[in-house]
């Protein structure tokens, strides 16, 4: 199945309807991730932008999950790139220790 890499922007400012859908859209996202939809998900340290590696059928499938997302319409630019590599230390082996 291939992986995209979603790239996207947060708004500036959080109002209290942003702020009371943070929750849900944790659960969400923590269910995509238990799930092994979405990979790994990160928003920078200033809170504006996020990445997300999503596996997922086509470009369609995905763009359809990100759109469930209880944050989706606060979400600017929101773009989807199908990845031809993704390596990480999370997808190797662990080292075995002779202990």
């Amino acid at each position: 199945m291939p992986t995209y890499i979603v790239t996207l922007r947060l708004p500036e400012a959080y109002d209290d309807e942003f702020i009371a859908l943070i929750p849900r859209h944790r659960d969400f996202i923590n269910r995509l991730l238990n799930e092994k939809i979405v990979e790994f998900y990160a928003i920078n340290r200033s809170r504006s932008r996020g990445w997300i590696t999503m596996n997922g059928d086509d470009e369609a499938a995905v763009q359809a999950v990100v759109e469930q997302f209880p944050l989706y319409h606060y979400l600017h630019d929101v773009e989807i790139n199908e990845l031809f590599i993704f390596d990480s230390t999370a997808s190797r082996f662990p080292h075995i220790s002779p202990n």
